[in-house]
């Protein structure tokens, strides 16, 4: 079972890096190199139809399919010796595939944080700003803007659950890194168009490890009381 040291330690390195982030000006930096001021233009634009599948509708879609696969085998083989065998570990991963993306997205909908094209620094109408600050009147009257967390990228990093899928530590390196791979793809892609900072990736990888290890404590809990997993 998770310890809750590892959850408070995992929140611990959340908070630092939100307040890291919030009063740092890393995030303007690093974005200000992909953004073109004399056009104002992005590295990469939304309208280069190859690199949106690839980074986004197809790798979101992929995701989606992975995860239903995983749940057909859970319902439909739940009693077969192998499916046995990874049960818990395909409980795992199937919540955090749904439920990280469904945190993360639901965060966004309360934070009204902007996006990197959204600031006047890159052709915006909004100050530079972090979580803890407000608005001014004028902006509270704008329709809210949901850039913070990586929503996006969310569904890369529920994949940091493969790791659960594995006992040996060459295993289950693997499996993080072709997890970490996938979310880090899908955040740069979304940093490079103008939708978000470094550390709405940061922040939604880091958040993304802490709801896993909580569905993992949940997951064992459950089942030292109703051993459904033994069954």
């Amino acid at each position: 079972m998770v310890s809750i040291k590892s959850i408070f330690i995992t929140l611990l390195f959340l908070t630092g890096a939100i307040i890291f982030f919030g009063l740092s000006g890393i995030d303007v930096w690093v974005q200000s190199h992909f953004y073109n001021p004399s056009t104002n233009l992005w590295i990469v634009t939304k309208d280069e139809t190859v690199l949106k599948f690839l980074f986004y509708d197809g790798i979101k879609f992929a995701i989606i399919i992975f995860n239903v696969l995983l749940l057909f085998v859970l319902i439909f083989g739940y009693k077969k010796p192998l499916i046995k065998q990874y049960r818990r570990a395909l409980i795992i991963i199937v919540a955090s595939v749904i439920f990280v993306p469904l945190l993360v997205g639901s965060l966004k909908d309360v934070t009204n944080m902007p996006c990197p094209k959204n600031l006047v620094r890159f052709g915006g109408d909004h100050p530079d700003t972090c979580v803890w600050k407000r608005y001014s009147i004028e902006l509270c009257k704008k329709n809210k803007i949901k850039c913070w967390p990586a929503g996006h990228a969310s569904g890369g990093f529920a994949l940091l659950s493969l790791v659960f899928l594995f006992g040996s530590f060459k295993r289950r390196a693997i499996a993080a890194t072709v997890a970490m791979s996938i979310g880090w793809s899908m955040g740069i892609y979304k940093m490079l168009i103008g939708d978000h900072f470094l550390s709405h990736t940061i922040i939604t990888m880091i958040m993304a490890w802490l709801i896993i290890l909580c569905i993992v404590r949940l997951v064992d809990y459950i089942d030292s009381k109703k051993g459904f997993l033994a069954r």
